[in-house]
């Protein structure tokens, strides 16, 4: 006899339900609880979103983006690394993968000087590259829509820079979150992976490399990897970004020219 109390079972006399009665219960049993599967999510969805809302209200970086007009929060985290490292300067050629909405873009060009708003500093130029749309970036030139990761992407790339080298490759590219962090920091680690095999091709001797990561297991292989392209690799986390995420960025400065990575 079934563990399951059925409306239609008859208590009294026992009576079993009919073939058609029963799967109708089981149907009404399943849907109930997908019911109440997917109200308790929306539930917590929304209470999520409440927080990331409130969150966004009170950050000073939301707001001061806001202010001199960039396009998200992020562009600090680049203009705090870049006051430390000095990794963008006039006349330099930069790539920046998984551009939008393209912050970093705009960073980029207003430090290599790519609009030639100064015309006592060199003219540098800006190719920003993400899967998503992006509006025009006056001085950079976009490629939205785009996987970066396929070699279709990657030559229109080369073709842009016409023979010329790179002098800084940007990465702020990550998957959408899931629930489960351990493939989460694989996927990123695989996107660092394959900006680093490309800037084989395309960075100049003593080129830099920044690209975001999520901590994780893989982080040291990564590292190791871009140690034998580098000749200095270091860790960063700056003020702009939060303390409670998992977020890092790894500068890689000084490019060997090397042909294959080691990992």
């Amino acid at each position: 006899m079934s563990t399951f109390t059925f409306r239609r079972y008859n208590l009294l006399y026992l009576k079993p339900l009919s073939i058609s009665h029963y799967c109708s219960e089981i149907l009404y049993h399943k849907t109930f609880v997908r019911y109440l599967y997917v109200t308790n999510s929306l539930q917590k969805d929304k209470v999520s979103s409440n927080q990331w809302l409130e969150r966004q209200r009170r950050d000073i970086f939301v707001k001061q983006a806001g202010k001199e007009n960039y396009r998200c929060r992020s562009a600090f985290k680049l203009l705090q690394i870049n006051e430390k490292f000095h990794i963008l300067k006039p006349g330099h050629i930069v790539i920046d993968c998984g551009a939008a909405p393209g912050s970093w873009c705009q960073v980029a060009a207003k430090h290599v000087n790519s609009t030639g708003g100064d015309a006592s500093a060199l003219r540098g130029s800006v190719i920003g590259i993400d899967l998503q749309y992006m509006s025009p970036i006056e001085g950079v030139y976009l490629l939205p829509a785009k996987d970066f990761t396929t070699e279709t992407t990657q030559s229109k790339i080369k073709e842009i820079l016409q023979n010329q080298l790179a002098d800084v490759i940007l990465s702020d590219m990550a998957p959408n979150a899931t629930g489960l962090k351990s493939h989460n920091h694989e996927i990123i680690v695989s996107l660092c992976f394959s900006v680093l095999r490309f800037s084989l091709s395309v960075l100049k001797i003593g080129g830099t490399l920044l690209c975001k990561l999520w901590m994780g297991g893989d982080q040291q292989r990564l590292e190791s990897a871009m140690r034998t392209v580098f000749d200095n690799v270091r860790v960063v986390k700056p003020d702009a970004s939060r303390c409670d995420s998992s977020e890092i960025f790894l500068l890689a400065r000084g490019f060997k020219n090397v042909m294959h990575i080691k990992q």
